[in-house]
């Protein structure tokens, strides 16, 4: 069946936040007197979300007293600075104008929250045709639930569908619905052999060679 649906992970596929969060979190540690951590050590976290940043930074596990308020606050300086160099992937800008030019559905699926995709999104004016968030369903990647999820919000079967992201929970959620994945080099995450994707790719401009 031919494609007509790409769905696109955000964080580390989509568009690069990783700069805005690695801001964030050392921006906290500062605040508390601590030395930043680099760049390098903090990339890789990103997939795992704000709290996963948290214990990495402060070296501890979420029972400590001040780890809520830790996460909170991380949360209200990345907020207030979601779009200080966070940016589209070099190279995503044309493969979405060429997904629109051929009447193909682009959309959404992260495991970030809704108030902070939607104002990330608003700030960088980035129009998908679905989005499903982290706290959308009762469910997130990598559960098939949110892809099931975009596909029936775009009346789409997902046969005719590709997940495109840079995490082994994206490929696994693909799997479990039935849609075709592709596996980023590009992003946040290492790819690796047992992620079991159908398709991996390099360069955003390589998705077009396979729709």
């Amino acid at each position: 069946m031919s494609i007509n649906t790409i769905l696109f992970d955000l964080d580390g596929t989509l568009i690069d936040t990783a700069p805005d969060l690695a801001y964030a979190l050392n921006s906290l540690l500062e605040e508390n007197g601590l030395s930043p951590r680099s760049f390098e050590q903090i990339k890789p976290l990103v997939a795992f979300g704000g709290k996963a940043l948290v214990k990495f930074g402060f070296e501890c596990h979420q029972d400590h007293p001040d780890f809520t308020h830790r996460h909170q606050r991380l949360l209200e300086i990345y907020t207030n600075n979601i779009d200080r160099n966070s940016a589209l992937f070099d190279g995503i800008s044309e493969v979405i104008n060429k997904l629109e030019d051929q009447q193909i559905h682009w959309g959404i699926v992260t495991n970030k929250p809704e108030d902070l995709t939607h104002l990330l999104l608003e700030k960088l004016n980035i129009r998908a045709s679905v989005v499903v968030c982290g706290d959308t369903l009762a469910y997130n990647k990598p559960h098939p639930a949110p892809l099931l999820y975009a596909c029936a919000q775009l009346a789409i079967n997902p046969k005719r569908c590709i997940f495109v992201g840079d995490d082994k929970n994206d490929m696994l959620a693909g799997g479990n619905a039935g849609i075709q994945t592709v596996a980023v080099t590009y992003g946040y995450g290492q790819v690796e052999s047992d992620w079991n994707y159908d398709y991996k790719i390099n360069h955003p401009q390589e998705l077009l060679e396979i729709i």
